[in-house]
């Protein structure tokens, strides 16, 4: 295929080679006259381990050039990519001046183009952006509507400065967020080459697919940091006990706790963060991460407080008490919390959960859930029937597949709030209302 590359830094640089090396034919574009320059000279804009071998042997063999002028570069290609940068101003908002100019640059272009083109942006930018910016600056220059006349995807780039050649040849997956999965085709075929998983998904969902992994791994160096900190201050070998922790590929490195839902609770997440904390402060050290996950926590229990008194109804049935499934265990259960809440603001609650019997709760976990709901055993209801049928707000705290007969026992008139993603609910009666959904 005949691709332009629009910015010649790190992104920019090792799309161009590593596309020319198969076998496409490839213009680089930049404002930056050295940079061209360097480019066309077989040289490395960037300092790049093998990159320089790849852009030198690529110039030699005419699969890749660089211009300064965008007219020229869309002329003679059929797909555009974005690779500008997206930097920070002093505000933490996005400096989005290069993508306006480069989709202002390639709309010129193409109201002097006749045939369809495609344009993927690859720098980073957040969810929204290609509807708001690019594709009116596209229309606004061409004349010309986007789905008609050109096609705009969202191609997002995953390679690391050091091992950025390698990464872009063995990517964890590739996504396109196309508005028409039919316009994402042409950008699709420049990956063929891959052994990984393709993705097509929405616009917005690959716009910000970037932003979540960038902050999981800065959350991921910044854990790993303080764990290491408070290991030091113990006595404690922080590679090693790092080392075993990764091992563990079911629930530590893994999908295990990582599906949006409600808040966590239990006899151990809670106190341990505490534990952790007290020894932490008794050392005198700080540990923001590790100190924001508790008030984070709260902070969500406290949204799917305000999703239900939002509804403005009081008759409300909660199903499901206990911190997870298949356990009777109460003990700081954000459920009770939420209950609690409900009650102080003067709801009539009903709950239903099967595997919890008041009578058959003893120790701990009858203390804290006596301590903290006095009346419980008036609230627990035996048949689900009954508290559904009674209720106008229907909380569902956990799968709905664990409360089997529910959606047959839904209304319309029902507004159902699942604080647990129910995809078994999905159609069934009733107004429906997710907390991360």
């Amino acid at each position: 295929m005949k691709i332009s590359v629009f910015g010649m830094g790190y992104v920019g640089s090792v799309t161009a080679a590593c596309l020319a090396e198969q076998r496409h034919e490839v213009i680089g574009v930049d404002v930056n006259p050295a940079k061209v320059n360097l480019i066309n000279a077989g040289q490395t804009p960037v300092i790049e381990p093998g990159l320089g071998d790849l852009l030198r042997e690529s110039v030699r063999e005419n699969r890749l050039r660089a211009t300064t002028q965008p007219d020229e570069a869309v002329a003679a290609s059929e797909v555009s990519l974005v690779c500008v940068g997206t930097p920070s101003l002093k505000s933490g908002q996005l400096d989005l001046s290069g993508i306006e100019k480069a989709s202002q640059e390639i709309g010129r272009a193409l109201h002097r183009k006749n045939s369809f083109h495609t344009i993927a942006i690859r720098s980073t930018i957040l969810p929204g952006t290609i509807d708001t910016l690019a594709i009116p600056a596209l229309e606004a220059e061409s004349g010309g509507r986007a789905g008609k006349d050109f096609a705009v995807c969202y191609n997002p780039e995953f390679i690391r400065e050091g091992t950025a050649v390698a990464d872009f040849n063995a990517p964890p997956f590739t996504i396109i967020g196309a508005h028409d999965q039919a316009h994402a085709l042409p950008v699709a075929a420049l990956y063929a080459f891959l052994d990984r998983p393709l993705l097509h998904t929405p616009v917005r969902l690959a716009e910000m697919l970037k932003y979540i992994c960038n902050a999981y791994h800065a959350l991921k160096i910044a854990f790993a940091n303080e764990v290491g900190t408070v290991a030091r201050a113990v006595g404690v070998d922080s590679q090693e006990l790092m080392k075993i922790f990764c091992s563990d590929e079911k629930l530590n490195i893994s999908r295990a706790y990582l599906e949006p839902g409600f808040a966590f609770g239990g006899s151990c997440l809670p106190k341990d963060i505490r534990a952790i904390l007290y020894r932490a402060k008794e050392l005198d050290l700080r540990l923001p991460v590790i100190e924001g996950v508790l008030p984070s926590n709260q902070f969500h229990l406290q949204r799917g407080i305000d999703l239900v008194l939002a509804t403005g109804k009081k008759k409300i049935a909660v199903l499901g008490l206990s911190f997870k499934s298949d356990t009777d265990d109460l003990r700081e259960s954000p459920m009770i919390d939420l209950v609690k809440a409900l009650l102080g603001e003067g709801c009539q609650v009903k709950i239903y959960d099967a595997k919890v019997e008041l009578s058959a709760i003893v120790g701990a976990n009858r203390q804290f859930v006596e301590g903290s709901i006095p009346h419980i055993s008036k609230l627990l209801q035996s048949s689900l029937e009954a508290v559904v049928e009674d209720s106008e707000v229907i909380v569902v705290s956990r799968d709905a597949r664990e409360f089997k007969e529910l959606r047959s026992l839904l209304r319309p008139e029902h507004t159902v709030v699942q604080l647990s993603r129910s995809r078994s609910l999905d159609g069934a009666p009733g107004k429906h209302i997710g907390i991360c959904w």
